[in-house]
């Protein structure tokens, strides 16, 4: 199959300038396309070579965005609010989809991309084709917040900090103390995607690390119990956080699968 074209784009949102990529295949017309929506400390950079993979594979276009804050994105000063998951799919996807044009697609999210992902196909039901969830939280477990914790120590060490920085530039302290100050917030204690996901439709695809250092396999099954529509949960042994890329090639099949099996 061709490679895809890549394309940069930067889009204006109510948080700030986004910059999204864009790999655009030839046989993609007709087909939505599949966004991506990265974890708490990633951006489109860190996704790898995902995006290209799963446009090759799939046959489809393939968008991911920094969002505003994060990689290179606009810089944010303020914290974020502790309803940012929710506020990703109210204030940043209108811009996304209005920049792209984009009348349907399917809302692929890692770790909170994947909460943010589920309030995409939410809110937008009739234009969200199907989800994809990946390592995604769905309530605050202790084992979450023991995970943030010692990772938010881990970053004590300069060289660890210099790795964030990497991706991040000078927005990787707005970024770490982001996601430590959010989910280790008292004032986050009974967020949830309870309300959320019976309002999801479109068929979904739960993945999830049986060895998930921020989440139990309960997160998967609270998702997927509790969708609006078909669900498939797949929970995968001897894998963490970051199932695409610890068991790249099967996830990317599976992914594949899934997209192919679709309703046209």
């Amino acid at each position: 199959m061709a490679t895809p074209s890549v394309r940069d784009h930067r889009i204006n949102t109510p948080l700030g300038e986004a910059h999204a990529r864009q790999w655009l295949t030839v046989d993609a017309a007709g087909k939505a396309p599949v966004l991506l929506l990265h974890d708490s400390l990633g951006c489109t950079a860190l996704w790898r070579q995902l995006p290209l993979l799963l446009a090759q594979a799939s046959g489809r276009s393939v968008i991911s965005y920094d969002r505003p804050g994060f990689g290179q994105s606009a810089p944010r000063t303020a914290p974020p609010s502790l309803e940012f998951v929710a506020e990703e799919a109210e204030q940043v996807l209108p811009a996304l989809l209005a920049h792209f044009a984009l009348e349907r697609f399917i809302a692929m999210g890692h770790s909170v991309g994947g909460g943010m992902a589920v309030h995409c196909a939410a809110r937008y039901p009739a234009n969200c084709e199907g989800l994809i969830t990946l390592a995604a939280q769905a309530f605050v477990e202790p084992r979450t917040r023991e995970g943030i914790a010692e990772a938010k120590r881990q970053f004590d060490d300069p060289a660890h900090f210099a790795r964030l920085a990497h991706y991040h530039g000078d927005r990787a302290r707005w970024v770490l103390d982001a996601w430590t100050a959010s989910w280790l917030s008292p004032g986050f204690d009974d967020w949830s995607l309870d309300a959320t996901l019976p309002a999801v439709r479109c068929p979904a695809l739960v993945i999830h690390g049986k060895e998930d250092e921020y989440g139990s396999t309960a997160q998967a099954q609270r998702i997927a119990s509790l969708l609006g529509g078909p669900s498939r949960l797949w929970l995968l042994d001897g894998t963490g956080h970051v199932p695409h890329r610890e068991q790249e090639a099967l996830v990317l099949d599976g992914i594949v699968r899934f997209l192919a099996a679709l309703p046209a």
